[in-house]
């Protein structure tokens, strides 16, 4: 169980300056995006307008923060063994002002802290990171990008790179750190990935996971930011998908991708893989027909579990033209292949399209089709699957896909 510590925070604005490969990079104002809390008859609220481009959440005043925190302990089950605090915002945990002063305080309920994602841009002296493990810090989550002084200055914007990495080095030799490379074509791949690797596996970091370098609107640049740096071609999901399992081979380190691979867990979409797996029999039998939109990534992997459980002839799979299903659009929607669709369509749970529009959409070449949503998620990425058990993913997918197959028996056409 993890209590969050929102320390609140802009991305930009509150972490020294965006890093050059930054997704909220030159994010503005716009139209909400639409979603599933949007309110009936209306597009946009919070979820998909301000919060999904974090521009106006600013740092939270240290009493807020601890006060939060002290009233989720008092209406919690604090005899929780795996209890833990995670400090996170929007900007960088380590630029956040107070956060000393609230670790501090946390500290006298001795629950582990979690550092959430942080550069450590905002570490200036090294022995921040003593002190903070003093005050009960046990896991962090840190951005390493390159061990290379020069290159996180240049591509992060550190202004004490080096304090930066000696308090990673602190962190590694004391607590479990989950470090985290955006990975950039030509610049910290290659033989600079494999020092960055080397140095966190002296230094004795627990994992690392690599993040694709996305520049293009259907690689999840939807808020109108492409590209993040003009000239960059990012790796093609083969390429990223081989360089993972590479690193996987070559290093002591438990290494993920996303959005793919984890090659200890075979995570996305573990079921995917044997045909034969046991597990499979504990599905319910699809008995209607439907049409599973999902993404470029997902959507082989989806196909190959519905082949498995003999579905094939009641359940198709369409990809939208974006790598990640919960970032799909109404622009995504108006570019598929009607004649592709069923009367029923299954839409990821998490996407950024409203329910009335996307069945206005998908019904305008006459046929009105029944459009629903399925699961937040079939299966978990390497954000993830890091921290869990081959056994873990299975059971979550087989839930997922449990729910997703009722929502089909349920709302599609069945056949005689």
């Amino acid at each position: 169980m993890q209590i969050i510590a929102d320390v609140g925070g802009i991305p930009g604005k509150d972490c020294r300056g965006f890093c050059k490969y930054c997704y909220f990079r030159k994010v503005k104002d716009g139209d909400p995006l639409g979603c599933k809390h949007c309110l009936p008859g209306h597009i946009g609220c919070d979820h998909c307008g301000d919060d999904v481009r974090e521009l106006k959440n600013d740092f939270i005043q240290p009493f807020i923060v601890i006060s939060s925190v002290q009233t989720s302990l008092m209406m919690g089950n604090n005899r929780d063994q795996d209890l833990k605090i995670n400090i996170s915002g929007g900007g960088d945990v380590s630029c956040y002002p107070h956060l000393l002063e609230v670790t501090s305080a946390f500290s006298q309920w001795n629950v582990p802290l979690h550092l959430g994602y942080t550069s450590g841009k905002g570490i200036d002296d090294p022995q921040t990171a003593s002190t903070l493990l003093s005050h009960g810090v046990d896991e962090v989550t840190y951005t390493v990008f390159s061990t290379d002084t020069q290159m996180r200055e240049k591509w992060m914007g550190d202004p004490s790179p080096q304090a930066s990495l000696d308090a990673l080095k602190i962190f590694c030799e004391s607590c479990d750190v989950h470090a985290a490379s955006v990975i950039v074509p030509g610049v910290n791949d290659g033989d600079r990935l494999y020092e960055t690797c080397t140095k966190l596996e002296e230094w004795g970091a627990k994992a690392l996971i690599l993040m694709r370098f996305a520049n293009y609107r259907n690689q999840g640049l939807i808020l109108g930011n492409e590209p993040i740096i003009k000239g960059v071609e990012p790796h093609s999901l083969r390429e990223f998908e081989e360089l993972v399992r590479e690193v996987n081979q070559e290093f002591n380190l438990r290494i993920t991708g996303t959005p793919l691979c984890d090659p200890e867990t075979d995570a996305p979409f573990a079921l995917s893989l044997d045909k034969s797996c046991e597990y499979l029999d504990i599905l319910s039998k699809v008995t209607s027909e439907a049409t599973i939109i999902s993404s470029k990534v997902a959507a082989p992997f989806i196909e190959k579990i519905v082949d498995h459980i003999e579905a094939s002839s009641l359940i198709n799979v369409v990809a939208a033209d974006q790598d990640i299903a919960c970032l799909i659009t109404h622009q995504d929607l108006e570019e598929l292949d009607l004649k592709e669709l069923k009367e029923t369509v299954i839409l990821p749970g998490r996407a950024f399209v409203y329910d009335k529009k996307a069945e206005e959409i998908l019904s305008r070449d006459g046929v009105e089709r029944l459009v629903v949503r399925g699961p937040d998620k079939l299966s978990v990425d390497g954000e993830m699957s890091g921290t869990l058990s081959r056994e873990d993913i299975l059971k979550t997918e087989l839930i997922a896909f449990q729910d997703l197959i009722e929502a089909i028996n349920f709302f599609g056409i069945r056949r005689k």
